[in-house]
């Protein structure tokens, strides 16, 4: 029987982990992964298998409210052998002391494993493909991010995570504090999340100003099945829909935010 041992996962660990990344297909960058580990150092986690690095996960605690897991991967060599089910449960481990609701975006060929553990579908989304715009950057807009709209929309307080996200985005804010939105580079896109707006016109607007910043490049937009009004946008601006994906639960209810604010996630692997 292979011996499997699970540890933390380290920066140096960053090559490994965009090996997996790469073969399947996702759009990380090392400073995606990096902001993860920084956040959530003790939480974050590397498989090895005869001491061969197999598979990572990782999760991202918004206070005590909810938990998310993300990151799951295993190399192809290393595939069918229950790791992917050992690293959830030490996520699952890891948050349950810490968080009332743990949380991640699996794909329908995952969601099974999900099940299996506990998890129940709460909502569904899907990734829209298109290309942004190359024009001038809007004038105006606020300085600071409006948190506590943020916390109305996504369910939990994420301010935290959301100001180091800042960091290495381009962020579109408005003055009124009425929304607020980010775009950021990727492997494969930009990519453009999170995006959270009282109204819909304001929706409308934070998006087209990050799209404008984009220059005609590929940009990956995931979207609630909630939220109509951003749907309709991305049809409108020539985004075509991909993949799907389901959120799933496991633990208290009551953390679901009104979805119909969020224009875009912060991510797959963070909500």
């Amino acid at each position: 029987m292979a011996t499997e041992h699970i540890r933390l996962l380290q920066l140096s660990d960053i090559p490994f982990a965009q090996r997996v990344r790469k073969i399947a297909g996702w759009n990380q960058t090392d400073a995606d992964w990096d902001r993860l580990i920084r956040f959530e150092p003790e939480g974050c986690f590397l498989i090895e298998c005869e001491g061969t690095p197999a598979g990572t996960a990782t999760t991202t605690v918004h206070h005590d409210e909810v938990g998310w897991i993300g990151m799951v991967l295993v190399h192809p060599d290393f595939r069918r052998r229950g790791l992917a089910t050992n690293l959830l449960n030490e996520c699952i481990n890891y948050l349950k002391p810490r968080t009332k609701s743990i949380k991640l975006d699996a794909t329908p060929a995952g969601m099974l494993v999900y099940e299996k553990l506990g998890f129940a579908e709460e909502t569904r989304l899907h990734r829209w493909e298109g290309k942004g715009t190359a024009s001038a950057r809007p004038e105006g807009g606020g300085s600071e991010l409006p948190l506590e709209l943020d916390k109305l929309a996504f369910g939990a307080d994420r301010s935290e995570f959301l100001m180091r996200l800042a960091q290495s985005s381009e962020v579109h804010t408005r003055s009124d504090r009425d929304g607020y939105g980010m775009i950021r580079k990727g492997i494969n896109a930009s990519y453009l999340g999170s995006v959270v707006a009282r109204v819909p016109k304001v929706g409308r607007e934070i998006v087209e100003a990050l799209l404008s910043q984009a220059n005609d490049a590929a940009v990956y937009w995931d979207i609630l099945d909630e939220n109509l009004p951003a749907m309709k946008l991305a049809e409108k601006r020539g985004f075509e829909r991909q993949r799907e994906l389901i959120r799933m639960r496991l633990g208290a209810k009551g953390f679901e935010g009104d979805l119909s604010r969020q224009w875009a996630i912060t991510g797959p692997e963070t909500g």
